[in-house]
């Protein structure tokens, strides 16, 4: 979550949850459903907005970039404390309104779904203006705030990706008139930026999925693929192969069948018509026992758990919670990469190991990540020339490539280049 504040209006941007702070609470016995927002906040599970406790009569708009859970989880907990319609592009709203169903929550606010390119005023002083990026789910945005003293850009997470599987390249057209404009601030996602690439397009992910899914002998055995659930394009992929190998193609859990309804729900998939989507726990032992039954070299099974969360869908199934045995020979496919946090490491050994001990065949890190490395965010800087530039989503540890970056294109660290911490304010002129 961030916010800025021109005169006397303010804009804040994405609401997002802490996903492993939340996972650790509920794995430990705890309900978010009995916890209140401030409990949450001590938690660290979403954010700790009392830093703006002063601008909150003057937020004008709340901004969500994209749908992923942690950058607009949050909405329906803090979005109280404002009065300000919420924005987003049509699938963000879909994802956050999916949200709201499922956890049977309300809201005091309005929400708005903006297509990307249309400006929206906000008092006398601002306009919001959604432009098209690319990222790991859909309709991700590049979120512009024009004032009186330049655009303001917020970019928490993207990628330049000129062959999406889903959806349309950025708009980098818009951004070159941006840059005309004049940006005062660039906030982008820097968490890869000393990584010295490009981010490869999904394009190859896609090729390496492929090449598992047709080029190894799995004709008589079970074939289990797992991704981020909100990865719609990565899903795409492992649909229209299973339909190709001639597999019945079933999507397990509930976070899964949350996302891929929000797209159907605005027309942007019709997975239900080539794939079984299948979200609750007895629907999906039910299911289990069927593909048990039948065979499950019939099927394409794709589930939640590539962090090896023990409480996904893969964990229970090797654990034999869900009537599904695996079998020497099997095929368990990992097109995700591990967030880099203990607990996560932890449990994607021991679910490895496990497997191993079955005789699966483990591929993993089938894979190629929605964040920019080091070059696309060199790129992004040379197409918008923002006087201030501001790496965002991560420590200060993992900043240090885009500080190093921008200081190579002529920025300096304290001058032009912010590193800023939870809860502190930067000025700029």
């Amino acid at each position: 979550m961030a916010a800025v504040k021109v005169g006397s209006d303010a804009v804040a941007f994405d609401m997002g949850f802490n996903v492993q702070r939340l996972i650790d609470f509920e794995e430990e016995g705890g309900i978010r459903e009995n916890v209140g927002t401030d409990q949450l906040i001590q938690l660290d599970a979403i954010p700790n907005d009392h830093a703006i406790n002063t601008w909150k009569p003057l937020i004008k708009a709340i901004a969500l970039s994209h749908g992923h859970f942690d950058h607009l989880g949050a909405v329906p907990y803090l979005e109280k404390n404002y009065r300000s319609p919420v924005y987003g592009t049509p699938y963000t709203i879909s994802v956050l309104q999916a949200l709201l169903r499922d956890d049977n929550m309300s809201m005091k606010n309005k929400i708005v779904s903006t297509p990307a390119g249309k400006m929206i005023p906000l008092g006398r002083n601002m306009q919001l203006e959604f432009v098209s990026m690319t990222h790991s789910t859909l309709q991700s945005s590049v979120v512009a705030l024009h004032t009186k003293e330049g655009v303001i850009l917020y970019v928490p997470d993207f990628k330049l990706d000129n062959h999406p599987v889903i959806g349309g390249k950025p708009d980098y057209e818009r951004l070159a008139e941006l840059k005309d404009e004049g940006v005062l601030a660039l906030f982008a996602d820097s968490l890869y930026s000393r990584y010295d690439m490009k981010m490869p397009s999904e394009m190859v992910a896609r090729n390496m999925l492929r090449d598992v899914l047709f080029d190894t002998e799995n004709s008589n055995n079970a074939v289990v693929g797992t991704c981020f659930a909100s990865h719609l394009e990565r899903l795409h992929s492992f649909i229209e192969f299973g339909n190709k190998m001639g597999r019945e193609v079933v999507l397990l859990g509930r976070s899964m069948m949350k996302y891929c309804q929000a797209a159907e729900d605005i027309g942007l998939v019709n997975f239900n018509q080539r794939a079984q989507i299948v979200g609750y726990g007895r629907e999906v032992k039910r299911k289990l026992h069927e593909i048990e039954k039948k065979g499950s070299s019939d099927y394409l099974i794709v589930c939640t758990g590539g962090q090896g969360e023990k409480h996904s869908v893969l964990s229970r199934m090797m654990r034999e919670d869900y009537p599904f045995r695996f079998m020497n020979g099997d095929e368990v496919i990992f097109s995700n990469r591990v967030i880099p946090v203990e607990p996560n490491v932890a449990n994607r050994q021991e679910i490895e190991r496990r497997l191993r001990e079955f005789g699966v065949r483990i591929f993993s890190d089938v894979h190629v990540s929605g964040h920019a490395a080091k070059e696309d965010i060199r790129e992004l800087i040379q197409m918008t020339d923002p006087k201030h530039f501001i790496p965002c989503h991560g420590p200060p540890s993992l900043m240090s490539g885009a500080v190093e970056l921008t200081q190579e294109m002529g920025y300096k660290l304290g001058k032009d280049v912010h590193l800023l911490e939870n809860g502190k304010k930067l000025v700029l002129h």
